[in-house]
Parts: C-alpha cells; structure tokens; sequence
C-alpha cells in the first residue's frame, strides 16, 4: 500500500468514525429526550386517567347513596319488610338505572338473592356476593351479560335507609370507550383499555381511543406480563416491520376488591418524530461523511503532490543508486524540508559518484601495484637460479675441458627447468588475464565427473589416493564449455593430489539440487580453516609453498562464466571439499 493510498485511508477513517460517532452520540441523546418526554406524557395520562377513575367512583358513589335514601326504595324496603311480593319489582332496577344514570343496577335482598336487575332481569333470585363490599369505597367489579359476554366497570354497594331487614342497592358504570373519550390526549399517544374478560389474551377485550385491532398482537407481552405479575411493564413495542411505526408501550393493571387483574390500561406514545429525527441525523451524518471523504481525497491528493510524490521519487532514486546508477537525481521543486531532504540526496549522489571515480581509479593503481610486486615476486625466484648459474659458467671457462663439459652440462638443464619454470608463471597469468568465453553446448554434468576421474585415476593410483566417482542416476543435461569446465576440474583435482601427499581418499560427485547441477570434489587432505575457505578464491592467495595463487580464481573465472557458482567448506571428517552448482538446461526446466 502506498502512502498515499494509507493517507486516504486514514483520513477517510478518521472522518467517518468522527461523524459515525457525533451522529449515535447525538442519536442516543434525541432518544434520551424523547424517553423522557414520553415518560412524562404516560405519567401524566396515568394521572389523567387515575383522576377520572375517582371522579368515576365519586360520581357512582353519589348516585347510589341518592338512590339508597330516596323514597321509592325506602317504600320497597317497608312494603317487602311487610310481606310484600318480590316479583312485582322485577322491572324497578332497570328505571332506577336510567333514573341515576348507571349502567348496571341491581336490587338485593338481605340474603344476598337478587330481586331485580337492570342489565339482566332473569338473574332474579340468583346470589350477588358483592353485597360484601357495601359501604366500602367504589371499586372495580365484572359484570356477565345475558348475551355470555361481560363488562367491566366501577361498582358501589350501598344499604337502603330504614330497610329493615335490609335492601342493598349494586350498581356501576362501565368501563368502555366512552370512558376514555374526553383524555386530552396528545397527538402520537394512543390510550387503551384492555379488560381481563378471558382467560388468554383476545382482541375482541381491547377498547380504547384509536384502532388498534390490527396490531394488538404487538402488545400481547406486555399485557400478559400485566396481568400476570399485577405490576407496570413497559417496552418497545413494533406493531409493523416500519421502525417509524414503534411505540413506547406502558401498561399499568387495574385491580378489583379482591386484588384481582380486571383490566389493563395500555398507554402508547410514538416513536415516528424520534424515528424521524434519528433518520435526519444519519442523513445529515452520511451527508458529512460523503463531503468528509470528499475532503480526505482532496487532502490526500494536495498531500501526495506535496509530500508523497516527492517521496516516492526519492524512493526510485534510490532504488537505481542500489541497483548501481550512481549519478541518479532528483528534481527539487519545494523549500521546505522535501527540498531540503532532495537537495542532500542530490549532493549525496554526486559525492558518490566522485568516491566512485576514485575508488576506480585507486583500484586500478592497486592492481597493477599488486599485479607488478606478484609478477616481480614469480620472476625473481627463477631468475636468482639461472644467475649463479650463469656465474657458475663464467666460473668454469677457466677449468679443463672436461670439467667444463660437466658444468656446463648441469648448468644448461639448469637453465632450461628454470626457463620453463618461467614459461609456466607467464602462461599462468595469460590465463588469467585473457580467459576465453566460453563456447557452451548441450551436455550432461555427469559426462565432465567420468572424464576427469577416468584421466586421473592412474596418477591417483600410483599416490595411493582412492578415488570414489559417482553420479546421478538421471540426466543432469547442462549447457556449458566442455573443455573449460575439464580443466576447472582437473585444477580441483590437482589441488586434491597436493593435499594428500601420504595418500588418501577423493570423491567426485554430481547429483542434482533443485533447479541445478551439482559437482563436488572432497579430499582427505588437511582441510581448511574458515578465513582459508572465505579468501581461496581471491587472486595471488595460496596456501601452497610454490603456488602462484591464481589456478583457483581461474576455476572461479570459469564456473562464473557458465552462470553458476563454487564454494569452499571443511568436510564432515576432515579434509578439504568444492561444491559447485551449474543451472540445469531449460529444456530440462520445461518438462
């Protein structure tokens, strides 16, 4: 990932999480207040609501105690106390209730048996317990229909004056819509009564302010978890798929004397205004963010002309100074520190390039310097023999013939061991310094191991050296100098013979290693030590008395032309071992 992609990044990141986090803060504040207003508007309905359920009770607390001192049922109570017919009154509860304006109404006798109902006059006769509660205060009671269906509402009990024995007056008004009609109730709340009329949860037991037939199911939980724990519960509540359809749903249980659920009263404030809200701010939040990542690329951009273009040029002109193009640079097109840091690496370059100029040249003095004290060095040691060999025949005119003979005799093959000797050191570093390039062609690695160890195996033999050759079973066709890579051989070969003077062993091996050829030559011999083993290869360095230094840095020469390369290691058991790897021939790598 390049700078300017991460300065992107990062800027897009940070503008993002901002807003993303500046839009849920003020998401959850929008909904901290709109909770706490819709707790404050449920307070104030539940308030609402408990106030007109006393006035309710007042008022049908006041009707009955008008009804219980009237003088129609003061007449009643005297004509039944007297013996009268209970079955003429059957039809009384029903006008006393349009008189008094309730609901329900029913006269009972002193033993509890009905001796006339309003909204069911065939219960004639039949026990109305709730004569229990007279005197008491009003209270919410269920009342059974002749149709099997079932009202809840807000009953009183009162005794009739100067009854004796006594006449008691039930009756109430229902709890219905008209009930919750007159709340002033706001826009978005909708007010609910839920009645306890069966023992699973219905639709038909909802009535209320607004509709809510359709989505009653939404508030079955928490109306179920009123009636069962007789406790407040609220919630959210999703009447639709449509998050703007959600309502905070409180529902408060409305107990009867016995401390029984009778109806639940389900107060639901809506969400849509918070929803919208909400809605707007993630607009607004995306809005931002879309102009935030919109700002973060035009930053990114002014940054990377700025900043990151000019680094990564640096960057490339760096990469060409390691890759060798010393006289790289860059252009400087800003004063500040990216100028300033462009200016160095410019300096720094051309400083580099001097350097190298020097180098060079203090290279090249040194290596003729070294190249004239080695070759003077070689030079010297047969030319101090073939002097006081030639003074030896200055020396030996003046003797007798035969004497002379003699002298000039050994003198001249002196001379001639001498000269050759000289011969050997020039070819040596002809060799070196005018290596061929090698003519490659197809061949097998295994074919150079069989003709060296086949050449040498006499001489081996005679040092009393055992010679191990082995080789692969499959081809290792190479591309390579046939005669270059014998003599390279030969020159490790060769070496080998030296270090084991006493005799020996000498494995020659080729093997394959991955995607190449490999050639190694281990002796017996006295083996090396690691600086020995990191300096073989450089010119003029031997470890032998009479070696010129070179027959290495040639092998090396040549496994260098053929793109491979050669190492020197102490083997596993003492002794001395070459390893050299060649790469395989491509037709090899296409199979």
């Amino acid at each position: 990932m390049t700078l300017r992609q991460k300065l992107l990044l990062t800027f897009s990141l940070t503008v993002v999480g901002v807003v993303a986090a500046v839009a849920w803060t003020i998401s959850l504040r929008v909904r901290g207040v709109f909770d706490e207003l819709h707790h404050e508007q449920t307070s104030a309905l539940v308030n609402q609501f408990q106030r007109e359920f006393d006035q309710s009770a007042a008022d049908t607390s006041a009707a009955l105690d008008r009804m219980a001192s009237s003088d129609a049922l003061q007449r009643i109570a005297f004509e039944l106390a007297n013996g009268g017919d209970t079955a003429q009154y059957l039809n009384t509860a029903a006008s006393l209730a349009r008189e008094y304006q309730v609901d329900d109404l029913e006269l009972v006798a002193n033993d509890g048996s009905i001796i006339s109902s309003a909204q069911w006059p065939a219960r004639f006769g039949y026990k109305e317990p709730a004569v229990l509660s007279a005197g008491k205060p009003a209270f919410l009671k269920e009342e059974d229909l002749p149709d099997g269906s079932s009202e809840i509402g807000i009953f009183a009990v009162r005794t009739v004056e100067k009854s004796n024995p006594q006449i008691y007056v039930v009756g109430g008004r229902n709890l219905n819509a008209d009930t919750l009609r007159d709340f002033p109730i706001s826009a978005g709340t909708r007010v609910s009564l839920y009645r306890n009329l069966s023992a699973g949860f219905s639709l038909g037991n909802f009535i209320g302010t607004s509709q809510v037939s359709g989505s009653s199911h939404a508030y079955q939980r928490l109306v179920d978890q009123a009636r069962t724990t007789g406790q407040n519960a609220e919630a959210v509540v999703y009447p639709t798929s449509h998050r703007e359809d959600s309502v905070n749903a409180t529902t408060i249980p409305l107990k009867g004397a016995n401390g029984n659920v009778l109806a639940v009263l389900v107060v639901a404030n809506s969400r849509r205004g918070m929803v919208e809200v909400q809605r707007h701010i993630r607009s607004i939040a995306y809005g931002a963010a879309g102009l935030g990542i919109l700002f973060a690329i035009a930053a990114s951009l002014w940054i990377a002309a700025r900043v990151s273009r000019p680094i990564e040029q640096l960057a490339r002109a760096a990469g060409e100074v390691a890759a060798g193009n010393w006289d790289t640079s860059v252009e400087v097109n800003a004063r500040d520190e990216l100028g300033v840091l462009a200016g160095s690496f410019n300096h720094m370059t051309e400083q580099l390039v001097e350097q190298r100029d020097r180098l060079v040249q203090s290279e090249r003095v040194a290596a003729w310097r070294e190249l004239a004290r080695r070759l003077a060095h070689e030079l010297k040691n047969p030319l101090f023999p073939l002097q006081i060999t030639v003074e030896n025949m200055v020396r030996a005119r003046a003797l007798p013939q035969e004497e002379f003979d003699e002298v000039f005799n050994e003198s001249t093959a002196t001379m001639r061991a001498e000269i050759d000797n000289l011969k050997v050191i020039i070819g040596r570093f002809s060799d070196f310094s005018k290596m061929p390039r090698p003519q490659v062609e197809p061949m097998d690695a295994r074919d150079a191991v069989r003709r060296v160890a086949a050449l040498y195996e006499p001489a081996l033999k005679e040092k009393h050296i055992e010679l191990h050759a082995t080789a692969d079973s499959g081809p290792l066709p190479i591309s390579a100098d046939a005669e270059l890579l014998h003599r390279a051989l030969s020159n490790l070969v060769l070496n080998a013979m030296d270090a084991m003077p006493d005799g020996g062993m000498l494995v020659i091996a080729a093997a394959r290693a991955g995607d190449a050829a490999r050639i190694s030559v281990s002796d017996s011999g006295a083996g090396l030590t690691p600086e020995e083993c990191s300096r073989l290869f450089t010119p003029y360095y031997t470890t032998r008395q009479h070696g010129t230094g070179l027959g290495l840095a040639i092998v090396q020469s040549v496994i260098a032309d053929h793109h491979g390369t050669i190492a020197a290691e102490s083997g596993e058991n003492g002794g001395a071992r070459f390893v050299i790897e060649l790469p395989l021939a491509v037709a090899e790598h296409s199979v």
